[in-house]
């Protein structure tokens, strides 16, 4: 991989991957797990990381997993939050947060990288903290693309397929990033 820029004179490796959105149960978590294997028998190294606090059953190995960090039940309890606003807090957290994050990715510096994000589209059209943690990823040299997942039975009703049109298209502009 060519250098790139880094903070100060000195240089680091470009950092390539995926960030995966979408509704809850699109199979954004299937999708980090097929996409590892798929990858890992073309002969690449991938990372997985979870950024999903709820996520507690991940069927594959977490390279970082946010829930060292914080969860969701932990969220909820200590500051009496319902999930959403738990999850809301959560990402925050990460936000307020994001050297931990990457620190660990430094040692994923030879790695695609694949971002399991949780699955609260507020999180992606309204609020703010995923857009700031995805900046600063992309200010440390990672270049990313969303990969924004949807259930198919939107896309056969026109209506419904409209409508996600729309969530995605306000996903692409708050985040700022090249989107599939």
């Amino acid at each position: 991989r060519p250098p790139g820029p880094c903070a100060g004179a000195a240089r680091c490796a470009m950092v390539f991957g995926q960030v995966v959105i979408g509704p809850p149960g699109s199979g954004k978590t299937t999708y980090c797990h097929g996409m590892s294997e798929y990858l890992t028998q073309l002969g690449r190294k991938v990372a997985i990381v979870n950024l999903d606090p709820a996520n507690e059953n991940v069927p594959y190995e977490c390279a970082c997993d946010v829930r060292e960090l914080i969860t969701l039940d932990g969220a909820a309890s200590e500051y009496e939050l319902g999930p959403n606003g738990a999850l809301v807090y959560c990402l925050e957290f990460l936000e307020a947060n994001v050297d931990w994050l990457l620190e660990r990715l430094k040692a994923l510096s030879d790695c695609y990288v694949l971002f399991d994000f949780p699955g609260q589209v507020e999180l992606y059209t309204h609020h703010s903290s995923v857009r700031s943690v995805l900046h600063a990823l992309t200010k440390a040299n990672h270049r990313l693309t969303a990969v924004h997942l949807v259930d198919a039975h939107h896309c056969a009703d026109p209506a419904k397929f409209i409508s996600v049109l729309l969530v995605t298209l306000s996903t692409m502009v708050q985040l700022e990033l090249p989107q599939v």
